[in-house]
């Protein structure tokens, strides 16, 4: 996976964040790579368990800069000699005092899905505790996005990042999983069959994962939850309704839960497209990949999430879902974050969401003990 592809001043050298390296566990990381314009000698840069992206090198030719992280330090901008040498951090003394300072190392796990696919994930988990703790699955958006083993490089999976490490820290065991159609593992995974309108198949991953975590010995399995995102909250409700035997609660953050909304205009309106011979079909397929396709058997409590100002995913996906759930009479709750959009444009905004999120957990996973 080569990301932030950038040449140095020479024109001799390509610098990009690639997921590549001695440790099998770099595939799950970002290191700063360089190559050669005319030859194939990849040379990684920055090896280790660290994170490092975005690389550039200064106009003189001596310095490359990058953005380092670590699974326990935030992102900070960093420098190291164009020759090799020691990585120097920018800004250190600005983390915070009071930053957490035992945050987890997240631990990768993989497991295969039922159709074959080697699913990668990060687990979260700090020691001790009871015998028996609950458990959350959390799905990232995109959904060509790649969770990370440590702080990430986009500000909205650096907030989920941490979210997680703060619900490990409060007891719970935390499954981040990279379900098909993500990036970093290979075409076929990027671009697998049946997935999106097309009948939905990366979910097949989440119920894997789900199912992973329930045969662990250290998770109650009556206590695993679900929350993501964007896509991550599609799939969130696709688990809440086709699955409420296996995940006990969710939190639904801006997720579509309508398919045949938008996305499938092209297909049924003859008046401004050619219709395909097929487009009944690809509707009813399309409704079929929708959670709400599904709410009658959708019997776990959700919080569902969503800005009212929202231009990537339409607020009424959500009050859609929302009216559909009570006159079923399951359990939910609701927050607008008003005036405000998809990316939660204020700290305090991102704040609430995430207290909210790990509130309704602690409510509905550590509830009787």
């Amino acid at each position: 996976m080569a990301e932030y592809i950038r040449m140095t001043p020479d024109g001799k050298t390509m610098l990009f964040a690639g997921n590549a390296g001695n440790d099998p566990l770099d595939i799950d990381r970002r290191h700063v790579v360089a190559v050669p314009i005319d030859g194939s000698g990849i040379k990684i840069l920055t090896p280790g368990s660290g994170l490092e992206w975005t690389p550039a090198m200064t106009g003189d030719g001596k310095w490359i800069a990058f953005i380092s992280a670590s699974a326990q330090r935030p992102p900070l901008p960093a420098v190291m000699p164009a020759d090799g040498g020691k990585t120097v951090l920018i800004g250190e003394t600005l983390v915070p005092k009071d930053f957490p300072k035992t945050l987890v190392t997240p631990r990768q796990v993989t497991f295969p899905s039922p159709d074959g696919f080697q699913v990668h994930a990060q687990l979260f988990e700090y020691p001790g505790g009871p015998s028996k703790k609950p458990a959350i699955v959390y799905i990232h958006g995109g959904p060509p996005r790649q969770m990370l083993l440590g702080w990430h490089y986009s500000d909205y999976y650096s907030n989920a990042y941490a979210l997680n490490q703060y619900l490990a820290s409060r007891g719970f065991i935390v499954l981040s999983v990279n379900y098909r159609l993500g990036i970093g593992y290979g075409y076929e995974f990027h671009h697998p069959e049946n997935a999106g309108t097309s009948g939905a198949s990366e979910y097949i991953d989440i119920k894997a994962a789900g199912e992973w975590l329930a045969r662990q010995p250290g998770v109650d399995p009556k206590k695993i939850g679900v929350y993501g995102g964007s896509y991550g909250g599609y799939l969130t409700a696709m688990a809440l309704a086709k699955d409420s035997d296996l995940f006990a609660a969710g939190v639904d953050i801006h997720g579509v839960h309508d398919r045949t909304i938008e996305r499938t205009r092209s297909m049924v309106s003859p008046d401004r497209y050619e219709r395909a011979p097929d487009a009944d079909r690809a509707l009813q397929v399309a409704w079929e990949s929708s959670p709400i396709a599904y709410t009658s058997t959708w019997r776990s409590p959700v919080l569902v999430i969503h800005g009212d100002d929202d231009r990537n995913v339409r607020f009424s996906q959500s009050t859609d879902l929302v009216r559909r759930l009570e006159k079923l009479k399951v359990s939910l709750e609701t927050l607008v974050i008003v005036d405000d959009t998809h990316h939660f444009m204020l700290h305090s905004k991102q704040m609430k969401v995430n207290r909210a999120t790990a509130e309704f957990f602690e409510r509905r996973l550590k509830a009787n003990k």
